[in-house]
């Protein structure tokens, strides 16, 4: 019998997207064929099963849970990530956020839930209502899936894709896989060809999006504000240098010609870092956002209806790191965002670490963390008196732990830690929130572009656009990029 969650399509949608391939679909549900054993993607190109023989499942890890494989032609790994998991309730989208930083690898599953602030029972309760999986199920079927995806796609030894999924041991990796597939890694990886890019420091991952997506837009958003050799941002590609796990390294992203996907190229000595890294990048570019779900709450509204029809790829750019962002926030408070990348050029160029590994992509320099600015002169860079104070505040806030750029933490907790430091207030909580915390919902409700556009002729008040905004939760920060864009 198909499952009816609330956030999964109706039984009816589900079949009429399994038998015309619909890939609007695809991610948003999972086909198992009870004859076979196996779950698919719904754009699966193998013949269609008979409807008696077919249950439908909110995600891949449910299917998994009910004892179903993968299917080998139409590799559920490459699905583009559901909706589902940017979840109804915070609880459970901070729980997947921990997840999928690999919190359940090595960390169990009470540990998991007094992180979310829930006791462990209600934390399995809420995944099988929102999920149709445990906790769990999630993490055994996120590490599978990465693992499959990095023998298909790379060259990596296999110890090494064991280690980068999150599995204890390749002994672990290999029963889990030969469970799943029916044989082990390394037949699966002679019976398709890896990416001709097997170096374990420069590889190329895919990132699956759900079209469609505006990447022209996001790299123009990500040029206007990229910080001379810490980024680089062109037309149709973007390179950042990183530190991760204490080393540099440095990524590139831009879309595969003829895909629905981005490349991830990493350019890391560690392939540990690769889940983290891979999903860091995933928030930062948003694949993961169901575009026709935004447009179902946006039609609703006169201002945004036809502002979703001109930009329908809209996304949400995100940032990746919290505290860089945060300094960028900061210097951008009343000035242009020429005057604020000025800045935020000075200070990763005085107190950045050099990286001379990545000079020849253009990417020179890292952004300083916390303790490079905690007692940094910056005022002698141009910055003011009280947005100095403000930017050594936050990085010793940091390093007291007073606030935190977890991704998992509700947005009220967030706002109110960030807005109890002296020189961020409101709007800023929120931008920061948007871009670092990838917060659907943070809406910086004070600023006057998004006032004046939302009023016409007379501005809006904080208040009155607040109100007006209820009507576009859960997406008002995407709501807001598609004003600011109008503006």
């Amino acid at each position: 019998m198909a499952l009816d969650l609330p956030t999964m399509p109706s039984p009816a949608a589900c079949e009429r997207a399994r038998l015309t391939r619909d890939r609007r679909f695809d991610g948003l549900f999972f086909t198992a064929v009870k004859s076979t054993g196996i779950y698919c993607r719904p754009v699966c190109p193998a013949p269609a099963p008979k409807p008696r023989n077919i249950v439908y499942y909110p995600s891949a890890a449910a299917a998994a849970a009910a004892g179903f494989r993968p299917c080998l032609r139409c590799r559920p790994e490459a699905a583009p990530g559901s909706p589902l998991h940017r979840a109804r309730s915070e609880l459970v989208a901070g729980a997947l956020r921990l997840i999928e930083q690999g919190a359940l690898d090595d960390g169990s599953l009470p540990a998991l839930a007094r992180r979310i602030g829930v006791g462990e029972r209600h934390l399995r309760r809420l995944f099988m209502d929102e999920l149709g999986a445990s906790p769990l199920d999630v993490a055994a079927t996120r590490r599978l899936l990465f693992a499959k995806q990095l023998v298909g796609e790379t060259g990596l030894p296999i110890t090494e894709i064991a280690q980068a999924a999150g599995y204890a041991s390749v002994r672990r990796f290999n029963a889990a896989f030969s469970a799943a597939y029916g044989k082990p890694p390394r037949e699966i990886r002679r019976t398709r060809a890896a990416l001709a890019n097997g170096a374990a420091d420069d590889l190329v991952l895919r990132l699956p999006f759900r079209a469609p997506y505006d990447f022209a837009h996001l790299a123009a958003f990500y040029a206007r504000r990229a910080i001379p050799g810490v980024e680089v941002a062109e037309a149709l590609a973007y390179r950042r240098s990183f530190i991760l796990d204490g080393v540099p390294g440095w990524f590139e992203v831009a879309p595969i010609a003829g895909d629905e996907a981005l490349g991830l190229r990493v350019h890391h000595p560690r392939s540990s870092t690769l889940g983290t890294l891979a999903a860091r990048v995933r928030r930062m570019f948003d694949v993961d956002a169901d575009p026709h779900a935004l447009a179902a709450v946006f039609r609703r509204s006169a201002l945004l209806a036809p502002l979703i029809r001109r930009w329908p790829g809209q996304r949400l750019p995100g940032a990746w790191d919290g505290f860089e962002l945060a300094v960028r926030a900061v210097l951008g408070q009343q000035v242009s965002v020429a005057a604020a990348r000025t800045l935020a050029a000075r200070v990763a160029a005085t107190h950045g670490a050099v990286y001379p590994a990545g000079e020849a992509v253009g990417l020179g320099r890292l952004f300083p963390t916390p303790q490079h600015l905690v007692e940094a002169d910056l005022e002698q860079l141009g910055i003011t008196r009280a947005r100095a104070a403000t930017i050594r505040g936050l990085a010793r806030a940091l390093l007291d732990g007073r606030v935190q750029f977890r991704a998992e933490q509700p947005l009220a907790a967030f706002e109110r830690d960030l807005v109890a430091l002296p020189g961020i207030g409101a709007w800023t909580a929120h931008y920061i929130a948007m871009r670092a915390l990838a917060q659907p919902d943070a809406f910086p409700a004070a600023d006057l572009i998004l006032r004046r556009a939302a009023g016409g002729d007379r501005p809006l008040s904080t208040r009155e656009l607040e109100q007006a905004s209820e009507a576009w939760r859960p997406w008002r920060a995407y709501a807001v990029m598609l004003l600011w864009r109008a503006s």
